[in-house]
């Protein structure tokens, strides 16, 4: 190794995953552990605490790698398409 010249690495970035895909694996994730997730998701929406995610398969790690507004307007975008039949743009 030659410690005279800048040597260069590459790191890999994050591959970017949607809060659709999160929303699901960390239910997911909630649901095997015995926990409530709605209650859990909505606590961790409204404080940014992420101990309220449980560590199981990632999911904390999962849900801190999307902004909490977006997994707010995920759920929301959801709602009213689904259940209101409204389009939201």
């Amino acid at each position: 190794m030659d410690l005279g010249n800048t040597q260069y690495f590459k790191v890999q970035a994050d591959k970017q995953i949607s809060a659709e895909d999160v929303l699901e694996q960390v239910y997911e994730a909630l649901v095997e552990k015995g926990y409530n997730p709605v209650n859990q998701i909505v606590g961790y929406i409204m404080s940014g605490d992420p101990t309220y995610i449980t560590s199981h398969k990632n999911a904390r790690s999962l849900i801190i790698r999307v902004e909490r507004d977006e997994l707010l307007e995920e759920a929301l975008t959801y709602y009213i398409e689904k259940k209101l039949g409204g389009d939201v743009q």
